[in-house]
């Protein structure tokens, strides 16, 4: 049986005993949530960790400014080129601050999160976090649902066999060779979600499309401005097209192993809370590197279940919920780096196929 087969068995299974245990009510079900919260305030998992997410603000701070001030005194030579993976490695640090931002983990104050969430994306990477929000949460309430969850929706990448069947002339093509192409077509990730973004501010209300906006409009401008004036024109387009891949790349990495090649919920399947995100979401194994450059996202079962848990915390959090899965019976997913890539590997080629 291939693991698209065993995907769409699990789909139908779970399913079914979800929609049971719903119909005889609620109570059993939410008692198995509320005991593993429980235990996460016990452990005092919840509390806000301003100190940390402080010195996080002011290494991606100070890195950038390091690399904008290398890039100056580099000055018009090819070696400043060589700067772009270290920029897109701050960049992509960026984005899990304004990642963390979205979900309140790093104040008590909604404000304070929001403007840090603004910083993060729209001045300092060129995304529109308003737009960006609001996908995320989605996919955080319907995680691989198809026609809920924006992240396996329609796209050049086919994450059902269905989506891949409906394709025809060039996407039949690239469904059949996605396996090989998912890796290169990550290095788009940044430029797609920057265009995604701006393309979205016009259906905003006007006081966010023009405070968005305005933000996007300065970090574009500083950037190819800061550019052209220390780089070549030529020097310049390798730095920034480095830059975006890399920082593309990174992202794709840090999303990707976390829920592709997991339970797809049927359509209409009635899966609690505990259930839906343990089930649907994959933690990636690894030492402080793996847990720097996917921003702690590797612990994707532990923040699905605690969304407004600060990334520090993630790690603390991971016995005590594989304990309670544990307890439960509930399978709890973890792999490494190399098996969960070779993992999505093999379910776009089963898909594709």
């Amino acid at each position: 049986m291939t693991s698209v087969e065993r995907a769409a068995d699990s789909k139908v299974s779970i399913g079914n005993r979800s929609s049971k245990g719903n119909s005889a009510g609620h109570g059993g079900v939410k008692s198995e949530f509320s005991g593993l919260v429980h235990r996460v305030r016990q452990a005092k998992l919840l509390d806000h960790r301003p100190r940390a997410y402080v010195v996080k603000g002011v290494f991606i701070i100070a890195g950038i400014a390091a690399t904008a001030t290398a890039v100056m005194l580099l000055d018009h030579t090819w070696w400043a080129v060589l700067l772009a993976p270290a920029a897109a490695v701050l960049s992509a640090q960026t984005a899990f601050f304004g990642h963390d931002a979205g979900h309140k983990q790093i104040s008590a104050s909604a404000k304070v999160d929001r403007r840090l969430g603004l910083t993060a994306a729209n001045l300092l990477n060129g995304v529109s976090y308003g737009w960006w929000q609001d996908k995320h949460l989605r996919h955080h309430a319907h995680p691989n649902e198809v026609g809920l969850d924006p992240d396996v929706g329609e796209g050049i990448i086919a994450w059902t066999q269905s989506q891949a069947s409906e394709k025809k002339g060039w996407g039949r093509w690239f469904a059949r060779h996605q396996a090989q192409l998912f890796i290169p077509v990550l290095t788009l990730e940044g430029w797609q979600l920057s265009v995604a973004g701006i393309r979205a501010l016009g259906q905003r209300p006007r006081k966010t499309r023009l405070l968005e906006g305005g933000l996007l409009l300065v970090h574009f401008g500083v950037y190819f401005a800061f550019l052209l004036v220390f780089l070549t024109p030529a020097q310049a387009v390798v730095f920034a097209f480095l830059h975006q891949a890399l920082f593309g790349l990174n992202l794709g990495i840090a999303f990707a192993p976390n829920h592709k090649g997991m339970l797809m919920p049927a359509a209409g399947a009635r899966l609690d809370h505990l259930h839906k995100q343990v089930l649907t979401s994959r933690n990636v194994a690894g030492g402080p590197l793996v847990d720097f450059m996917l921003g702690g996202l590797n612990y994707q079962i532990e923040h699905h279940l605690f969304p407004s848990m600060p990334r520090p915390l993630l790690k603390k959090a991971q016995p005590v919920v594989r304990q309670y899965c544990h307890e439960l019976n509930i399978p709890y997913r973890e792999s490494g780096f190399m098996e969960s890539m070779r993992e999505i590997h093999g379910y776009l080629r089963e898909v594709g196929a």
